[in-house]
C-alpha cells in the first residue's frame, strides 16, 4: 500500500512511519523539516512550510498523487480536517484521523465544563460526547494559536461525514514512551487520587493500532478506542514503579469520581488488535530502568 502521513516526525509518528515500512508499505511523510526523525531511508519526504498547524493546503506535489490511505496525525479542528477531506477526496481510498478521549462527555464531567452526575463505567465508542466545545481555548495565547481551534469533536465529524473519502477515527489515550510522557508524570502526578482510572497506551502499541486501522479493510468508517484492554487505578499503577520526585498535580480542580477508562474491545473483537509490547516491557523502555513488574 501507498501511505501518506500528514506530520509524523514527533513522538508518535515515527514509530508510525516504521511499523508501516516494517510491513512492507510505501510511505510519504508531510512535514515542515524542522524536525527530522530517525527514519528508514525508504520514506519519501515532502517538507513544506504549509505543513504547520493548522495544516490549511497541500503542495501540489501531493494532490498530483493518490494514496492507498492517508493517516492524518495533527488534525486539531474542523478548518484543517475539512481542508484534508477536500484535498484527497478522489485521491484516497481511506483517511485515518487521530482523536482523543477529551471528546467524550465524561471528559467535561471530570474537568467541571459540562453539568450532570459521574458517568458510571467504561467509556465506549457511543458513549455520549461533549456539548461543550473548545476545551482548551482559555490556554490560547492569541485567536492564531492553533490551541484556539482544537476540537476533536469536529475533526471526527468532518472526518467521518463524506463517504467519497472514507474515515477511521481513533480516540486515542494518554500515550506515554521515551520520548514523552517520559517521566510518567501522568501517573505519578495524581498519587493522591488512589482510585482514579485514567487510560495509557505505550506508544509502539497505539502505533500499531494506527498502521491497523489503516490497512484492516474492516475499519473504514468506523471509530475506534485505543489503550489497554484493562485500565489500572492509580494505586495498581504505583505499585510496580520506582519512586518519583515528580510533584502533585494540584494546579486543576477535578472531579476525580469521574473515571477516563476506556472499553476497547472494539478495535480487539473487529480488527484483531492486541498488544505488542507488554505492560512492563513499555514501562521498562520508557523509564529506563527495571521496575517490579
Amino acid at each position: 500500500m501507498r501511505i501518506l502521513i500528514i506530520g509524523g516526525t514527533k513522538f508518535i509518528g515515527p514509530h508510525v512511519a516504521r511499523q508501516f515500512v516494517q510491513c512492507g508499505h510505501d510511505v510519504l511523510l508531510y512535514h515542515r523539516g524542522e524536525t527530522e526523525a530517525d527514519l528508514p531511508k525508504s520514506i519519501l519526504h515532502v517538507r513544506s512550510p504549509f505543513a504547520a498547524l493548522p495544516v490549511l493546503n497541500f503542495p501540489h506535489e501531493l494532490l498530483a498523487e493518490s494514496f492507498d490511505a492517508i493517516v492524518h496525525m495533527i488534525a486539531m479542528g474542523e478548518a484543517d480536517s475539512r481542508a484534508a477531506m477536500k484535498a484527497f477526496r478522489g485521491r484516497a481510498e481511506r483517511i485515518v484521523a487521530l482523536s482523543s478521549g477529551d471528546v467524550y462527555r465524561a471528559y467535561g464531567r471530570l474537568t467541571g465544563t459540562e453539568p450532570g452526575p459521574t458517568e458510571e463505567g467504561l467509556l465506549h465508542e457511543g458513549s455520549p460526547l461533549r456539548s461543550v466545545l473548545y476545551p482548551y481555548r482559555k490556554q490560547a495565547k492569541s485567536v492564531e494559536d492553533w490551541v484556539y481551534d482544537y476540537e476533536k469533536v469536529l475533526v471526527e465529524r468532518e472526518i467521518l461525514g463524506h463517504h467519497e473519502l472514507p474515515g477511521v477515527i481513533l480516540r486515542l489515550p494518554k500515550v506515554y514512551g521515551r520520548d514523552n510522557n517520559a517521566d510518567l508524570a501522568t501517573v505519578y502526578g495524581f498519587r493522591k487520587q488512589p482510585q482514579w482510572r485514567w487510560t495509557h497506551g505505550y506508544v509502539e502499541n497505539v502505533a500499531a493500532a494506527v498502521v491497523l486501522a489503516a490497512t484492516h479493510p474492516a475499519a473504514s468508517g468506523r471509530i475506534y478506542n485505543v489503550g489497554e484492554a484493562s485500565t489500572p487505578t492509580v494505586a495498581e499503577r504505583l505499585v510496580g514503579l520506582p519512586p518519583s520526585s515528580i510533584p502533585d498535580n494540584e494546579g486543576e480542580q477535578y472531579n476525580f469520581a469521574q473515571d477516563i477508562a476506556y472499553d476497547t474491545s472494539r478495535i480487539r473483537s473487529e480488527l484483531g488488535y492486541a498488544e505488542h509490547i507488554s505492560y512492563a516491557e513499555g514501562l521498562r523502555r520508557t523509564l529506563g530502568r527495571p521496575t517490579d513488574q
